[in-house]
């Protein structure tokens, strides 16, 4: 069994939120669907796992003295190098570019552990220092398991960069919008592949693909809080430490929490050196500028502060020097290439295509839509171009002549490419092997 550790040491959280892109809650715990829960234990009501397209948004305000991930001291929300006018100070190589990527973690991680809890129930814990977009205060929910692995899922539920996209974004998730999910990635059952680990479900109410680092944000949308990667950064105070002997960690998402789990991948990998850590993002594809123009990577990196979180040395990443985010996954492939990396997604999926839509007529478009066949000629571009070296680190699994959008709560157990079922290929995955299927 995975068994918390209990330390006496308590050390201050700093904030740090959680970002999403595009698509829905997959079908987890908090969808709307799921509306029970306490703040303490709730029970595993779960949700039907059926996925929508319904793209989604949120907003938040800031709290004061927030600690600096590198000193401890309290500084300014949505600084990094102790500046205090919510930008950015230094750069990712010594230039005079601006951009920083994302600070040094603490180290150690020493905040307090995770409370005790029976195996197998799901649990809220609230984080006041975590807010959603609204302002308004959020956490996690957990469930311990037998197993020797931690599941980290990031939640789904859409992006707000518009007036638009934010309306239909949510705002807020707190304990009694979370009522625990079996379904899916999180079934108990010996037919999933980490059905006995212990598993942390991180909710998505910043609008920011869990990768934002701008609180008191303008936007279309009014004043937000675009703070998913400072989120995390509280959450992993706590998490590191409970879970200092664990030997896998899996790290993954749908949809918005697809690209949660691809931004946050190097800092948990980080965080956990000596264990095996897995990158399993389903449904939230970094592609390139041929189907996510600069205009709109750019409108996103303003918004939502990617020059602070985007990895430093990840030089070609940066939109805001004419990089691109399709960049990560090579980044994290060669700087962590004892490690197995991952992307599940269809060819034409509808909801993706929707958001990278934006991007078109130089981000004018009113209309959004990427056509099917640019968009499944990105997929294969990464595929072949990025997610190929070092060989074996970067595995995909691409459905072919399908739109779905999202698969590990909805269709874990069904879907399937050619004579290779998803299950096992997870399963594979799991145990060290990660292959190209698809198209």
């Amino acid at each position: 069994m995975l068994t918390p550790v209990r330390r006496l040491a308590v050390a201050p959280l700093w904030i740090c939120a959680l970002l999403p892109a595009c698509g829905d809650s997959g079908g987890v715990a908090g969808s709307d669907s799921e509306t029970a829960g306490t703040s303490e234990t709730t029970t595993d009501g779960g949700t039907d796992g059926t996925a929508t397209d319904d793209p989604t948004t949120s907003a938040g305000p800031t709290t004061e003295d927030v600690p600096n991930p590198t000193t401890g001291d309290p500084t300014t929300p949505g600084t990094s190098e102790g500046t205090t006018d919510g930008t950015t100070a230094g750069t990712t190589d010594g230039a005079t570019d601006g951009t920083t990527g994302d600070p040094p973690p603490p180290s150690p991680w020493d905040g307090e552990p995770l409370p005790d809890a029976p195996p197998g129930e799901w649990n809220w814990i609230d984080f006041p220092e975590a807010l959603c977009r609204d302002g308004s205060s959020t956490g996690i929910g957990v469930r311990y398991g037998s197993g020797d692995g931690l599941v980290i899922y990031f939640q789904g539920g859409g992006a707000c960069f518009n007036a638009l996209t934010c309306a239909q974004n949510p705002s807020s998730f707190d304990g009694g919008d979370f009522d625990g999910s079996n379904n899916g990635i999180f079934d108990p059952g010996p037919q999933n592949p980490v059905g006995d680990w212990t598993h942390i479900f991180v909710p998505y109410c910043t609008g920011d693909v869990h990768a934002g680092n701008r609180p008191d944000q303008d936007s279309e949308a009014g004043v937000q809080q675009f703070v998913g990667f400072r989120n995390v950064a509280a959450y992993l105070e706590r998490i590191v430490p409970t879970f200092t002997d664990v030997g896998h960690v899996l790290v993954t998402g749908e949809s918005a929490g697809g690209f949660g789990a691809a931004f946050n991948y190097d800092r948990i990998a980080d965080a956990f050196p000596e264990a095996r850590v897995t990158l399993l993002d389903d449904s939230g594809p970094p592609l390139g500028f041929e189907v996510a123009p600069l205009c709109l990577q750019q409108k996103w990196s303003d918004l939502w502060g990617f020059d602070d979180t985007i990895p430093a040395g990840c030089e070609d990443c940066f939109p805001s020097q004419g990089g691109g985010i399709i960049n990560i996954g090579a980044f994290i492939a060669e700087k962590h290439a004892d490690q197995h990396l991952a992307l599940i997604s269809s060819t034409g999926d509808s909801v993706i295509r929707f958001f990278f839509g934006f991007g078109g007529n130089d981000c004018t478009a009113l209309l959004p839509n990427t056509p099917q066949a640019a968009f499944e000629a990105a997929l294969i571009d990464a595929r072949d171009n990025y997610y190929n070296e070092p060989a074996g680190v970067w595995g995909t699994f691409f459905v072919d002549n399908s739109e779905q959008h999202t698969f590990l709560s909805s269709s874990l157990y069904s879907a399937k490419v050619g004579d290779t079922p998803l299950v096992d290929w997870v399963a594979d995955l799991i145990a060290g092997q990660a292959v190209h299927v698809g198209p």
